[in-house]
């Protein structure tokens, strides 16, 4: 059994109440999840206080954990995301500067560079690159990015129905790869 195996039963025993699996399931995704917050965030403190506040969540929540649904790593990520837009929705918005003067700091890595460095990234990469252009892009701008349909749609000058339609059948591809 390979370590991604092995989180639906950390997951189950963390709904027991299991510090234990708790900080094994943080060991070996907390990497992967500070990616996912960041990309999203970018802003490694903000990142950091989402994977915080994600974790105190998937404490709570691990009960609701099924497996027929989904893999652990995608429900772990989905709570992650949540988490960290819920924090960006928080702080408003944000006006960059170039002064570095004012601690603001480009973020260069990309995360899909980061999931990339592991044979479960790689895996992900190979089956995004099967995907059409259209429905890769919108499962980049709405996973990695964590922008809306409806941002999508704008950034994309599309119709809203479009956008849900394509990530939709690109995430059905993306399961029938992956399984």
């Amino acid at each position: 059994m390979d370590a991604a195996s092995d989180l639906s039963p950390l997951l189950a025993a963390v709904a027991g109440g299991d510090r234990t699996a708790l900080r094994a399931v943080y060991e070996r995704q907390s990497v992967r999840l500070f990616g996912v917050a960041n990309a999203i965030l970018r802003d490694r403190e903000a990142a950091a206080d989402a994977l915080h506040d994600a974790f105190l969540r998937i404490a709570n929540k691990c009960g609701q954990f099924d497996p027929a649904r989904g893999t652990a790593e995608a429900w772990l990520g989905g709570i992650v995301r949540h988490a960290a837009l819920d924090l960006a929705r928080a702080r408003g918005r944000e006006i960059p500067t170039d002064d570095p003067a004012l601690g603001d700091q480009p973020v260069e890595a990309d995360a899909l560079d980061r999931v990339a460095a592991d044979a479960e990234g790689r895996r992900l990469r190979q089956c995004l690159a099967t995907l059409e252009e259209r429905n890769r892009r919108g499962i980049v701008l709405a996973f990695v990015h964590g922008l809306s349909h409806a941002q999508i749609a704008a950034r994309l000058d599309l119709p809203l129905g479009t956008v849900k339609a394509w990530i939709r059948r690109g995430l059905l591809r993306l399961r029938e790869c992956l399984a």
